[in-house]
């Protein structure tokens, strides 16, 4: 994991006015009715910032000092109460607007005040231990559980900075994370970063594998009301509610965020200065449609940002995906990447029309995340609209459990001249290669007649092949195009046979400039 990277994405960590914090019914139905009424209330008056002042002491502390403090595990909420416990995150550092904790236990619910005896302030952080502190309020909390092993409670599950949430399933480590809201992402003006203001967390019974989570959001544009419902299990399940009052129009609102890393791979049209193949948090972008067409968009570095979208209504799912786990393919000891988790974002009623928007910016480090996909629906929330969206945010590995075609292995790119020859092309003559793998496709012998399909939106292609690997489980489609100038050429391409789809869609937008 990236401290650095994800930490840094916490532009806004809002605080709570006391005045409207008045005691919720514990129930969790009421807590929810209660916290939907102020977001209402909240989005019917002008946006404050909160006050963000922390203790003196806080205040300009650098990173080596913010890690030093530890949260003392023996002070864990709910240890050896029941299997979920809670471990708190010190404000200071990127995180100057601490959050307000509210815990619901035994039909009874208080707010949790800050208590530096939580924590241990070691090596650099040592000095803080003569200093009051005692408004220094958290930043943010961890969930643990009996993820892997029943005798040690993994961390699995974060909410710190902004909106961001962090999840992974069992043997994964943290690579991307989601989001609870995107606010005009990649727009001229810049980005509207909304932050979750203050949580409920529900004591679980002893032996529940479920607990659900409830906050407050607050931005500049809008407010909302979230209930997360978390699953634990090999893959982490959880059931998001959002419920959103628009303080003003909002052009772009980006339903479901999930934000990743991608710094070179096999489809980089560029060697890197590196001695691992692959470097990146998430390969590819996989979605869903609701007609039922799987697509696959590998992700690229480019060299300027590049905005693309995948138009649908309503779509059965998307989300993004770290599909290569061979530890050969990163050959990186300290950062796992081929642990990474996957994130699945599946809809839960009727989102309508609208598109799935990927951003991809241009990085030279992979301490940046530079990788931003969501759902933007075709209409802009309106001044005091208010609109409610469900749906369920999930782990999974390489593949989604009911994803049956074959899937895309890797995308190899690059010159399409042929070796020695007198008279080369142009380097914008490119070779595509597209390796199959799974499904039906992998049990055919070579003799079954495998065709590609091929559509591209300009430019030419030529020498359109399919083979079948050495393996025997592996088909390959292979092709050369030539854009049409500096025009891009957006391609897509499945495999058939006869009149049977065999394989998932690859999709993918070769932009000319992208030549190094």
């Amino acid at each position: 994991m990236h401290p650095i990277r994800w930490l840094a994405a916490s532009l806004l960590i809002a605080g709570i006015t006391p005045a409207i914090w008045a005691a919720p019914d514990p129930d969790l139905p009421g807590v929810f009715e209660q916290v939907t009424e102020r977001a209402r209330q909240l989005a019917s008056s002008p946006f404050e910032a909160p006050d963000g002042d922390l203790p003196e002491a806080l205040r300009d502390i650098d990173y080596d000092v913010y890690r030093s403090i530890r949260f003392r595990p023996e002070a864990a909420l709910w240890r050896d109460e029941a299997l979920f416990s809670v471990q708190l995150f010190h404000s200071g550092f990127l995180f100057e607007r601490p959050i307000r904790l509210h815990l619901v236990e035994k039909g009874e619910q208080h707010h949790l005040p800050f208590q530096s005896s939580f924590f241990r302030y070691d090596g650099a952080a040592a000095p803080l231990k003569e200093e009051d502190l005692s408004g220094a309020g958290y930043a943010g909390f961890r969930l643990h559980y009996p993820l892997n092993r029943e005798d040690y409670h993994d961390e699995f599950l974060v909410f710190q900075g902004a909106s961001y949430l962090r999840l992974l399933g069992r043997d994964q480590g943290y690579g991307l994370s989601a989001r609870g809201l995107a606010i005009d992402t990649a727009s001229p003006d810049g980005e509207e970063f909304p932050a979750f203001r203050a949580f409920w967390l529900f004591q679980p019974d002893p032996a529940a594998t479920r607990i659900d989570i409830i906050a407050l959001l607050d931005s500049p544009s809008l407010a909302g009301a979230y209930h997360f419902r978390v699953h634990t299990g090999e893959q982490v399940d959880v059931e998001i509610e959002a419920r959103l009052f628009a303080r003003r129009e909002v052009e772009k609102l980006g339903i479901a965020p999930l934000t990743s890393m991608y710094l070179h791979g096999d489809v980089s049209p560029y060697p890197a200065d590196d001695f691992r193949p692959q470097v990146h948090d998430s390969q590819g972008l996989l979605m869903q449609t609701h007609a039922g067409e799987w697509i696959w968009r590998p992700l690229n570095n480019p060299r300027e940002l590049r905005i693309t979208r995948l138009q649908d209504e309503s779509p059965a799912g998307f989300g993004l995906a770290q599909r290569d786990r061979d530890f050969d393919s990163y050959l990186d000891m300290e950062s796992r990447y081929e642990r990474r988790p996957s994130h699945w974002v599946t809809p839960l009623d009727d989102w309508g029309p609208g598109n799935v928007e990927l951003v991809e910016i241009p990085s030279d480090s992979e301490t940046n995340d530079n990788i931003v996909v969501y759902w933007v629906p075709e209409q802009p929330l309106q001044a005091d609209e208010s609109r409610t969206y469900r749906y369920r945010l999930s782990t999974f590995e390489a593949h989604r459990p009911e994803q049956t075609l074959a899937s895309v292995v890797r995308t190899r790119q690059g010159w399409g001249a042929v070796p020695g020859q007198s008279d080369p092309p142009p380097r914008s003559l490119r070779q595509f290669v597209i390796d199959f793998r799974g499904g039906e496709l992998s049990s055919l012998d070579v003799s079954h007649p495998v065709e590609a399909e091929l559509e591209v939106s300009s430019g030419e292609t030529r020498a359109l092949r399919v083979q079948r690997l050495p393996d025997g489980d592996t088909w390959r489609a292979s092709f050369r195009s030539q854009p049409e100038g500096a025009n891009p050429m957006d391609m897509r391409l499945h495999l058939m046979l006869r009149d049977t789809p065999m394989s998932e869609t690859w999709n993918y937008v070769w932009n000319p400039d992208e030549l190094r």
